[in-house]
């Protein structure tokens, strides 16, 4: 229970709206009422409370958003108006996704769990999400920083986004999100990727000039779009599903992209090839964020996920962990080093070389044991010591769901829809 409780002491603070799910709540939270300006309002004063900095509010819809929010409360000027709780017209039926300047209300009292992914319907984290919390109501946000605070101000339950992928590797840019917010790590989620080449209805391979994605999807499809002829230029998207639909909205006739089955029927384009991965076995793995952590158990296999710094040792560090991890037989999944973004350079005054610059990092590490196993407060503790700063991430129950890879063709190519016609 100790460990619990030193886990929970890191909790971010509960925010006025919290009586919404939980009761009556405070004197505050029942006075709101269910208007767009008084919205407004109080989503102000829980931007104003949140100490995470806001970017300068980006245009919506072609507009300043400080020209689409409400009057600023006294006090509170920065934060009012970075907020648009109107959403956009979008295309069809799809929701548009929600910007640093665009945040809508938190359900009311019995709502569905709603859960932030970044991207757009389609997306890849879309369908974690719903593996995460089959049920749920999926919230579209165009950033990674933007579920983050999501969660922070209540105006989404869980997010769910990757933190690294069996062929591209790590998605630096959520862990340092992950040591910027006090969100903990309370599941994870691992989902097979079946990438597919989609275009316009009507439209050849041989037509095409360009390939649009996400890096890292363009990354895990490089030669197997080579083997397939495919010497186009490839450029890089912000998300997969979010190059369907540009490529749908445009009307891109020399245009392809790299998305899932799902974006094809979402946006109406036709599937060019299917499992165009350059490995079958290609999964990217999700972390399940919430404000509170949960409760650690011995019942089940538990990960648990810490970052750590040493002011003085630099990479030395990291043989006295390993050590402590292995003289406990502690397995550990991951090891990923970031840069101290406060102190990226180390100088270390020795006798025999002078003054010498070394980079200075963060170390991120996953292990697999439970925070309520005495060998893991063990480890922590002598870690502890020798480190300058340590903070556990969450501790969280693995995830042991089997999963099956895309099956490829006979040929070991990716199959086509042109091929198939050729066939018939």
């Amino acid at each position: 229970m100790e460990a619990a409780a030193a886990i929970r002491s890191t909790a971010a603070p509960r925010m006025p709206l919290a009586g919404r799910s939980r009761g009556p709540g405070t004197a505050a939270a029942r006075a709101i009422p269910g208007s767009r300006g008084d919205w407004q309002t109080a989503c102000a004063i829980l931007s104003s409370t949140n100490d995470t900095p806001t970017p300068p509010a980006p245009k919506v819809n072609g507009q300043n958003s400080n020209k689409l929010a409400a009057p600023a409360i006294p006090g509170s000027e920065d934060a009012a108006s970075s907020l648009d709780l109107v959403p956009a017209a979008g295309a069809g039926n799809l929701p548009r996704p929600l910007s640093i300047s665009d945040l809508s209300p938190a359900p009311l009292h019995g709502a569905q769990l709603r859960v932030a992914y970044q991207g757009v319907p389609g997306a890849y984290s879309e369908a974690a999400a719903g593996k995460a919390y089959p049920g749920c109501e999926a919230i579209p946000c165009d950033q990674f920083e933007v579920a983050f605070q999501a969660v922070e101000l209540w105006i989404a339950d869980r997010a769910v986004l990757p933190v690294e992928n069996s062929l591209g590797g790590s998605i630096h840019r959520n862990y340092d999100l992950l040591l910027r917010h006090r969100l903990h790590i309370v599941g994870e989620v691992q989902l097979p990727v079946h990438h597919c080449l989609l275009a316009l209805p009507g439209v050849r391979r041989e037509l095409l000039a360009r390939v649009i994605s996400h890096p890292q999807a363009l990354a895990q499809c490089e030669h197997t779009l080579t083997r397939m002829g495919l010497n186009v230029a490839r450029e890089a998207f912000d998300d997969t599903a979010g190059a369907a639909e540009h490529i749908a909205a445009h009307a891109l006739r020399d245009t392809a992209a790299i998305a899932s089955a799902r974006a094809a029927e979402l946006y109406g384009l036709q599937i060019l090839a299917d499992g165009v991965q350059d490995d079958a076995g290609n999964v990217t793995r999700f972390v399940m964020l919430a404000r509170e952590p949960i409760i650690p158990r011995t019942d089940r296999p538990f990960k648990t996920s810490i970052v750590l710094a040493h002011d003085r040792e630099g990479t030395s560090v990291l043989f006295k962990v390993l050590s402590a991890f292995a003289f406990r037989d502690i397995s550990l999944t991951k090891i990923e080093s970031r840069p101290h973004r406060h102190r990226p350079i180390r100088l270390v005054d020795d006798a025999n070389i002078g003054t010498a610059k070394h980079f200075e990092y963060m170390f991120y590490i996953d292990f697999q044991a439970s925070m309520a196993d005495v060998r893991a407060q063990n480890a922590l503790a002598e870690i502890q010591e020798f480190t300058s700063f340590l903070r556990v991430l969450g501790s969280y129950p693995m995830d042991m769901t089997p999963w099956d890879a895309a099956p490829a063709s006979s040929s070991g190519s990716p199959s086509s829809s042109s091929d198939q016609q050729q066939r018939g």
